[in-house]
């Protein structure tokens, strides 16, 4: 009952009995001394009509008249009863959780530089500067949001990513990585239409530049990274109108530290970073710098490409996996169903079950169980929260692993004449007239 309600049944009782006594309100609603306390003056503030007469509540007004405050300057029953009410839950009740004004996370701190932009400012003019600087930063932008990153801030020309914050994953290390070779390989792509058309290009690049009648060209674009994970506070800071969300700590400093030591268009990770990675990229050691600032020395990693495993499971397989223990029941019903299928009765198995109890484990046993045997082409497809926006992401991927065989260090040129090259022997496009140059289709059947 809440106290209004315990109010308003106070005043009836007042007015049927004309008096009450204190001792029979108390048993009546079991109420402690202090919440009685607060009835007691909520009802004499309220009702000039009842009085205490130091053993009970006494009704002197007219049965009739309705309870209506005569003091000209008394709040009605509702108001009171909403007042003394907070009055008394901040008295019977415990304070309410209020949410902190800082937080400590785990954070991985990515920092990224443009290089030389002392002699590129020196190099354009002020307004074609402000569009390398702004297509640069756009192009940053977007491969950041595809890997969920955050944007703390625009340091210049530089930008500090936080991935863990305000968006937590549970491989915000690999996105941050990911995220850095992406943005070199985009500013990559960038600096190719630089060249190409100079900097109108730019126009096109971002929707937010105009382009100049300048055609300079020579413009090429390079940038450090680091990336760091670490323990950090996060909270506002700053005052007045002027207030961020950053994070403080030794980690966003470290961040800074290993971008400062990378050569252009490289990305350099800390030990704490490297080991959350689980093999999903190839790294060369860069041994134990001593950085500026840090009294012991930090081992630091470069990262070359991203390895070809899809899973965790593929990335952990590189170092070897554990034996398979108490899943026998569930491999002899796979290797049942697959019996079944080299009689000529086809199957599907639906494996689901909660995370981390070895699904995908049980699929590689029976891949490895099957690829032993002749005429057998497993190829499994899996689909990837990095690239959700990509249609058709799994059979892209599937082509270029299995099918084409892609490698990491191949150019977009020897890649696209392996795709020519793979496409000429299909039926269909044998029949092309030599010489014929025009967009084959991957998906066409004789």
């Amino acid at each position: 009952m809440t106290f209004k309600e315990v109010l308003a049944q106070v005043i009836d009782w007042l007015q049927q009995d004309r008096r009450v006594s204190h001792r029979a309100l108390k048993r009546q609603f079991a109420l402690e001394e202090d919440y009685f306390e607060d009835l007691k003056e909520a009802v004499l503030y309220a009702y000039p009509q009842i009085v205490d007469d130091g053993h009970g509540l006494v009704w002197t007004g007219d049965a009739e008249t309705p309870p209506v405050p005569d003091h000209p300057s008394s709040q009605s029953v509702a108001q009171a009863a909403e007042r003394e009410e907070r009055t008394t839950q901040g008295a019977s009740r415990l304070p309410a959780p209020q949410s902190p004004d800082a937080e400590r996370r785990q954070l991985t701190v990515l920092f990224c530089d443009l290089v030389d932009s002392t002699r590129l400012a020196s190099a354009l003019d002020p307004e074609e500067l402000r569009e390398v600087v702004r297509a640069y930063q756009d192009t940053c932008a977007k491969v950041i949001a595809r890997f969920e990153g955050h944007i703390a801030q625009y340091l210049g020309d530089g930008l500090l990513v936080y991935f863990g914050y305000p968006l937590a994953h549970e491989d915000d290390a690999r996105r941050a990585v990911q995220a850095g070779l992406g943005m070199i390989d985009a500013l990559g792509q960038l600096n190719t239409r630089l060249e190409q058309e100079g900097l109108p290009a730019l126009a096109c690049v971002s929707t937010h530049v105009r382009p100049t009648q300048s055609r300079q060209r020579g413009v090429r674009l390079a940038v450090r990274l680091g990336i760091h994970t670490g323990l950090v506070v996060v909270g506002d800071v700053g005052g007045g109108t002027r207030q961020e969300q950053l994070a403080l700590g030794e980690t966003p400093n470290l961040a800074a530290r290993l971008q400062g030591i990378a050569v252009p268009n490289t990305l350099v990770i800390s030990a704490a970073t490297f080991q959350l990675l689980g093999g999903f990229f190839a790294c060369q050691p860069l041994g134990t710098p001593l950085l500026k600032g840090l009294a012991q020395p930090l081992a630091v990693y470069r990262v070359l490409y991203e390895s070809m495993a899809r899973s965790r499971l593929e990335a952990a397989a590189s170092t070897g996996l554990t034996p398979l223990v108490g899943r026998e029941q569930e491999v002899g019903l796979l290797l049942e169903c697959w019996a079944q299928v080299k009689e000529g009765v086809g199957q599907v198995v639906l494996l689901s079950g909660e995370a981390g109890i070895g699904k995908s484990r049980l699929v590689q046993v029976l891949q490895e169980q099957v690829a032993t045997e002749p005429q057998a082409w497993l190829t499994p497809c899996q689909c990837s929260p990095y690239h959700q926006h990509s249609a058709l992401y799994p059979i892209i991927d599937l082509l270029e692993r299995v099918v084409l065989r892609f490698e990491p260090e191949e150019s977009p040129p020897q890649k696209l004449r392996k795709l020519e090259g793979f496409l000429v022997q299909l039926p269909c496009c044998r029949r092309l007239p030599p010489g014929t140059s025009r967009p084959y289709s991957v998906g066409c059947t004789s």
